[in-house]
This record gives structure tokens, sequence and C-alpha cells, in this order.
């Protein structure tokens, strides 16, 4: 009997051993080096770092993830993983050090342009903070089956069947920030909104959409200034603004300061288009330059916008008469004070830096070596106006830093010249 005891004390030691060892692979705080994770995570990526996913993964309520600039978080692609958000995400890159969350090089094929290879950063109520600032998400938008953690979870749409967004974010109390931000190569919706006290600023939407999704969607319970960003040929709208969900506070959204182009003609649907308003959300629209972009600010007569919303200052370019023609104001179709907008194709030319203005408003190919300011001594620099309100003019504070949505412009457009 005294010669057993070692050896199964041994036993016992290498079962603690392995036990630790599968603990380890679940639940992973990487501070330095390259890694791998599924199940819960929380800590810091360190920077420069490349983390592999290879299932889904849980920021449990309580506990925070901090991602630093440089790292690549990549996914697996027969995983599809989920990334869900019960406590803080900072994904904190840099313009040189950008975060990305993206696949193997060797999947970004045409064929899978429009992503599905994992799914998609899910923030839960219970989420008090996320902050994506400098931070490329591509790739993703994988629809939701059974078994999928989001569907066992119950959040999102909470039903199989449905494609993922990049972001979703559901906490009415809860902070948001998305600065200097890419989205591209999503299936369907880049961002779903269902509350906060939201800033999206400086951010670029492109190659989204196969059949169907916004770039930027909120919904009640959400208050947001959305600024400066660039939307390039959505399937549908640029933006989507309702109080749909019967959520606190009513959805109030200050945009100003974007650049829409060839934004809704790949769903050539009633709702297709560049900005749609409706059920009682509180919108203003300042300084927005629609170029190409199918139809201008759009109702839904049934379920109206609130009639303290504004629009203003903003502009509008179509290359040919088709495009003109959807612009002018109608029942459904919104016009602004102070917008420029004519009737004859071509009018009204911003002088864009480089870019065509006959692009094919039917392609999602999108070149990055597009020049989207002004030139100097273009119509566009004086047009817009400085003198309205925003949501977040001083601040708000997530992870100890104070973001606030910066300030208007009197050009119109997301860009003024270099």
């Amino acid at each position: 009997m005294k010669t057993l005891r070692p050896f199964l004390a041994a036993l016992g030691l290498l079962a603690f051993i392995f036990t630790g060892c599968e603990k380890a692979n679940i639940d992973v705080d990487t501070t330095s080096a390259d890694g791998s994770a599924t199940g819960e995570v929380s800590g810091v990526w360190a920077k420069g770092s490349t983390q592999v996913i290879k299932g889904d993964i849980i920021i449990p309520a309580g506990k925070s993830l901090t991602i630093e600039e440089g790292v690549t978080v990549l996914m697996d692609t027969l995983a599809k993983p989920e990334i869900i958000v019960k406590g803080n995400l900072y994904s904190l890159g840099t313009a040189q050090n950008p975060v990305r969350f993206t696949v193997n090089e060797f999947y970004k094929t045409d064929a899978k342009r429009f992503g599905k290879l994992w799914g998609g950063i899910l923030a839960s109520p219970t989420c008090q903070e996320l902050v994506l600032d400098h931070t490329i998400l591509e790739y993703g938008g994988n629809t939701t089956s059974d078994a999928s953690t989001s569907v066992k979870q119950g959040l999102y749409k909470a039903v199989a069947g449905e494609n993922l967004p990049a972001l979703w974010f559901a906490n009415v109390n809860g902070k948001l920030i998305v600065t200097n931000s890419v989205f591209r190569n999503f299936q369907e919706d880049c961002t779903y909104i269902e509350g906060g006290k939201i800033i999206f600023a400086n951010n670029v939407f492109y190659t989204t959409g196969l059949t169907g999704g916004e770039a930027m969607n909120f919904k009640s319970g959400c208050v947001a200034d959305v600024a400066y960003n660039l939307i390039y040929s959505t399937n549908t709208n640029a933006l989507k603004l309702s109080n749909s969900g019967d959520r606190t506070p009513q959805a109030y959204i200050v945009a100003y300061n974007n650049t829409m182009v060839n934004t809704g003609w790949r769903r050539p649907t009633a709702k297709g288009g560049s900005v749609w308003v409706e059920s009682t959300v509180r919108a203003e629209l300042y300084n927005n330059l629609f170029l190409n972009t199918r139809f201008g600010v759009k109702r839904d007569t049934k379920k109206p916008e609130d009639s303290r919303s504004i629009f203003k200052n903003n502009w509008y370019y179509g290359y040919d008469q088709t495009t003109v023609n959807q612009f002018q104001p109608s029942s459904d179709v919104i016009g602004g004070v102070n917008d420029v907008i004519s009737k004859v194709a071509g009018d009204n030319d911003p002088k864009l830096v480089n870019y065509p203005l006959n692009t094919p408003t039917n392609t999602s190919t999108f070149n990055t070596a597009w020049d989207f300011h002004l030139q100097a001594g273009s119509p566009a620099l004086t047009k817009g106006i400085t003198t309205f309100t925003r949501n977040h003019a001083n601040g708000i504070i997530a992870n100890g830093v104070s973001y606030a949505s910066p300030a208007p412009s009197a050009y119109v457009g997301a860009f003024g010249t270099k």
C-alpha cells in the first residue's frame, strides 16, 4: 500500500495539471505574447500580438478585455466565432498600427467578399463600455443557427437564420465609442445599435451587404452623434434611424458632416437609399454630402419621424437624371432648409480631389486610392452650418478617457481640403 501512495499522488498531480491546462485554454488572459482563445477571456492582449480565436469567446460581466495597438485577432473560419461582450471591450489601435478582427489572407477571395467567415461583436445589455478606436473589422456576418452562443443566450435577435452584424450594442445606459475604424466585407448590417450614449466618428464603411443591410442602424434608447464618416455603396441605407423597440430614452441622432456615396442601389426597394427615418425618431441632419445615392433622406410615411427633427445644409449631387429625380422633395423624400439640390443631372459638382463621379452605382468595389477631400475652391467648402448642438460635445468618459463628438465644420461632407 505504501508503494501505491506515491503513484496515486502522481496521478492526482497529473490530473490537476491537466485540468489546469484545460482551464487555461478556456479562460485566457494574454498579457505579453501571441495566444489562442475560446471560452471566457479578459485582461490584455498585448501590442503587436496575434490572437487566434478558435471558438466563441465571452468577456464576462464585471471584467474587461483591452486590445492594444497592432493586435491581429484572427478568426477560425471553420468555427466562425462570435465575440460576446458581457463586460467591457476596449480595442485601442493607432493610425499606424490598427487592431484587426480578420481572417487568414487565404480566405479573402472575391467569392467571400461579403464575409460570413466569423460572427460579430455582440455586446449584451450588461456591457457598460465598448470602445473601437483605429480598429478594422472585416469578413464577418455569419448566419446564426440553433447552436449559436448568441441564440442560446438570447442575444441580438436570438433566432437561427439571422446574419450577424459586425457590431451589436444593447445597453441603454452603456457607452459606445467607434472612431477612426473600418467596417468592410460583411454580409448584412455593419452595426445594429439598441441603446446607449454613442459616438460614431471618422469611420469608413464599404463592401457591405449582399442582399440587405445598413452601415449604421440605430433603434430606440440611442442618443448618438454621427460625424465625419464615409459610407460607400451600402446595400441599403447609410443610416437607418428609428425609434422602434419601445426603449427609453427616445432615439435622438445628430448626424453631420458625413459623405455618402452610391448607397442603396443594390437593393432596389422603397427603403433602399441614403438615410431612412421612421417611428418617431428624433433626427437632425446637417452638412451631409449625398453623392449619387439612391434617394435623399427618406421617411416612412406611415410611421414618420418626430416633428422636432431638423434637416439643414445638406448637399446633393447626381451624375444622371434618374438619381437627380429621386432627390426631389416629396411626401416621402425630405427636403431641408438651405439644402443644395438641383433638378439637372451633373449640377452641384462638389469638386472632389480624386473620385470618378460616373463610377457605376451598382458596384460594391472600393478603391482605397480614391480621395474624397474637396478641392481648393470647391463650392461645398462654405455651405455647412456650425451653430447646432451635438449630444456629446462635452464628452463621454469610457475607460477613463473623455471622448467628445467632433465639432462641426463649415464645409459639407466628411472631408475638407487637405
